[in-house]
């Protein structure tokens, strides 16, 4: 009897070590934000002009995803969907400045069951704070379009990122607010206007290579903040155990990027490092998007996936035990209170991307980005005001922004900048076209999305209120 009791305890105690162990061994996570970069400035992604050496690194330590996008090209609204593991509609947030429903759950929620610290430096713009009960961590602006931007300090970030001193694992958001307008940070001097290569969605006029050379300098300096908060990671001691994931969030303040469905607004950067997990060096095409992102980090910190996720864990491509995930990702817009009524939703298969304008007969009109002024950069006057015999891509360029068919089609894989509409092909495209269609009717069905009604004052006005979604258009 005495020989079973001491084998009892000796295997007890294995087992509270081993729960120690496994207690040890969760991963800390930590996710760095850039702010309004569209992805394919980015040298990882084929950029020909912006520095970032820092980027380029963990690009070489760990994984880089080449199909990886938003639901919608917003800040507010795809920070709700990345931190929610919901969709826009799902979660209430689906226009920008507006705010998810009070109920919503997010990261905190989530992870703090699992025994971690989850908190936020930089940029929030999520609401309510119910909904996203993140700690508040210091040492980075939280304003977007403060000139110039706040200086940043690195000591609040690493102790938060201090497991031994906290005796817990941490998830950190550390969402910076770079290259966010106003264009003031970092040195354009090193981008002349001149020498730049413009991508081909932009117009070429002196303000627009002007303001660029701006955009990219503040790329540059991003990309300087992700190397010090990785080496505040580093000196943390925490390096070894934390995943790491950077991503670019929505396209630029350029036309065509963010506030579109295109790929150039919807498309992401997203690099993930976790040594010895993670094989360095290595390139996906797995399609995720960003309401995968939070179930993933559920996963990987031991808990179960929850009935609210709209997305779905992508472990198994992290680890390298798959190469593929989902087969289609979704877009949407609303354009109020940015302009006037102009919803317009879109999905891709990584290959083709499919949008559709829900009020093809309106222009299309962001204030921000056409409106001018010291935030709104004054290059579009000069678009518009290009001699049309002289410039006539400058012409098309307004256009194509200001002016939409009911229907878009695109080979993306060739065409990222999405140029050439293809919506009247016939043979493999229009198969394509066909299945895409089906594939956004039924997710807007899943979605209960009733189209150009949620893009109304009326329904902007309840979300605000926290009075949302499902079921009121029914």
């Amino acid at each position: 009897m005495l020989m079973i009791r001491l084998f009892f305890v000796f295997f007890l105690l294995q087992c509270l070590a081993a729960g120690s162990i496994l207690a040890e061994e969760k991963p800390n996570i930590l996710i760095i934000m850039a702010d309004d970069c569209t992805y394919n400035d980015l040298p990882i992604y084929g950029g020909q002009n912006a520095k970032t050496p820092h980027l380029d690194a963990l690009a070489r330590q760990g994984l880089v995803f080449h199909q990886a996008y938003l639901g919608s090209a917003m800040c507010q609204p795809c920070r709700a969907e990345l931190y929610t593991g919901q969709y826009p509609l799902s979660n209430g947030c689906a226009w920008n400045h507006s705010a998810s429903r009070p109920e919503v759950r997010s990261l905190p929620h989530f992870l703090r069951p699992l025994g971690y610290r989850v908190g936020i430096a930089g940029k929030v713009h999520v609401k309510p704070k119910g909904a996203f009960p993140f700690d508040p961590v210091p040492g980075f602006d939280a304003n977007c379009v403060r000139e110039p931007t706040l200086p940043h300090e690195l000591e609040g970030i690493e102790d938060y990122m201090d497991t031994r001193k906290h005796n817990s694992p941490f998830c950190l958001v550390v969402a910076l607010v770079e290259p966010h307008i106003p264009w003031t940070m970092g040195d354009a001097s090193q981008y002349p206007p001149e020498e730049l290569k413009l991508p081909p969605n932009l117009a070429d006029t002196p303000v627009t290579r002007q303001h660029f050379s701006d955009y990219l300098a503040e790329i540059t300096y991003m990309d300087g903040q992700v190397g010090e908060i990785l080496a505040a990671l580093k000196r943390s001691g925490a390096q070894q155990n934390t995943i790491v994931l950077f991503t670019s969030e929505q396209g630029s303040q350029f036309p065509g990027c963010k506030w579109t469905n295109w790929n150039t607004g919807l498309h992401t950067g997203l690099i993930a490092r976790w040594p010895d997990r993670i094989e360095a060096g290595r390139r996906t095409d797995a399609l995720v998007q960003y309401a995968d992102i939070t179930p993933t980090l559920v996963q990987l910190a031991g808990g179960e996936p929850f009935d609210e996720f709209d997305g779905t864990s992508f472990q198994a491509v992290l680890l390298g035990q798959k190469d593929r995930h989902r087969s289609f990702a979704y877009g949407m817009h609303n354009n109020l209170p940015e302009g006037p009524r102009y919803p317009i939703r879109s999905v891709t298969d990584g290959k083709h991307r499919y949008i559709r304008n829900l009020l093809p007969s309106e222009i299309y009109i962001e204030k921000h980005l056409m409106g001018g002024g010291r935030l709104n950069n004054p290059y579009w006057a000069t678009w518009v005001g290009a001699d049309p015999l002289r410039q006539e891509n400058t012409y098309r360029l307004v256009k194509r922004y200001m002016s939409r068919p009911a229907e878009q089609l695109y080979l993306t894989e060739s065409d990222p900048y999405e140029l050439n509409n293809r919506i009247g092909e016939t043979g493999a495209m229009a198969e394509s076209k066909d299945r895409l269609r089906r594939a956004l009717d039924n997710w807007m069905t899943e979605q209960q999305d009733p189209g150009a009604d949620v893009d109304t004052a009326a329904a902007l006005k309840a979300a605000r209120k926290g009075e949302h979604l499902h079921g009121r258009f029914e």
